[in-house]
C-alpha cells in the first residue's frame, strides 16, 4: 500500500516529467531543426552543448547546476535581483534542471529524423509556394513523427528516472 507521501512523490515526479517534456517539445524541436538545417559556425558548438548531459555524470551536472542557480551563482543572483528568488530546492529549479538534463534525449532523435528527411519534400513544398512555417508544420513535422514520438518517450522516461540532478538541485 502506498502512503500519502509516496503518492505525493509520484505525483511530483509525473508533474516534473510532463512539464519538462512539454518544454522540451517547444524548445527542442526548433533547436533540432536549426541544427539540421544551419550552416552557421555556431551549430557545432551548440550541438556539443546539447550533448553535454550525455557525457557528464548526473551528480556532476547537478552540482554545476546547483552552483549556477544557487544564491551566490550567476543565475541565482540574477533571479534574486529580478525578485524571483532562488531556483534551487524549488519546483521551478527542478524543471529547469530536468529540461537541461533531458535536452539531448529530445533533440537527438528529432535531429536524426530531420537529417534523414532530405531535400525533396522541402523542394516540393517550395514549388507549391508553401511558406517556411507552413512547410515546417505541414511537411517536416508529419514526416518526422517517429523521431518526435521517440523524443517524447525518451525525454519523459529520462526525466522520471533521473536521480543525481534531482538530488542536487531539488534537495
Amino acid at each position: 500500500m502506498l502512503t500519502p507521501s509516496d503518492l505525493q512523490a509520484i505525483g511530483l515526479t509525473l508533474q516534473v516529467a510532463t512539464l519538462t517534456t512539454a518544454i522540451l517539445l517547444v524548445l527542442g524541436v526548433p533547436l533540432a531543426w536549426w541544427l539540421a538545417r544551419s550552416r552557421s559556425a555556431w551549430s557545432r558548438p551548440v550541438g556539443a552543448l546539447v550533448s553535454i548531459p550525455l557525457v557528464l555524470p548526473p551528480s556532476v551536472l547537478g552540482f554545476y547546476l546547483l552552483v549556477l542557480m544557487g544564491p551566490n551563482g550567476p543565475v541565482g543572483e540574477l533571479t534574486q535581483a529580478l525578485g524571483l528568488g532562488v531556483l534551487t530546492f524549488s519546483f521551478t529549479g527542478l524543471v529547469i534542471a530536468s529540461v537541461f538534463y533531458s535536452l539531448p534525449f529530445m533533440v537527438q532523435p528529432v535531429l536524426n529524423s530531420m537529417q534523414q528527411l532530405g531535400e525533396r519534400p522541402l523542394e516540393a513544398a517550395a514549388s507549391l509556394r508553401a511558406s517556411k512555417l507552413d512547410t515546417f508544420f505541414s511537411v517536416v513535422l508529419p514526416l518526422c513523427r517517429p523521431g518526435l514520438v521517440t523524443g517524447i518517450i525518451m525525454s519523459f522516461a529520462h526525466t522520471v528516472g533521473e536521480f543525481g540532478v534531482v538530488l542536487m538541485v531539488g534537495g
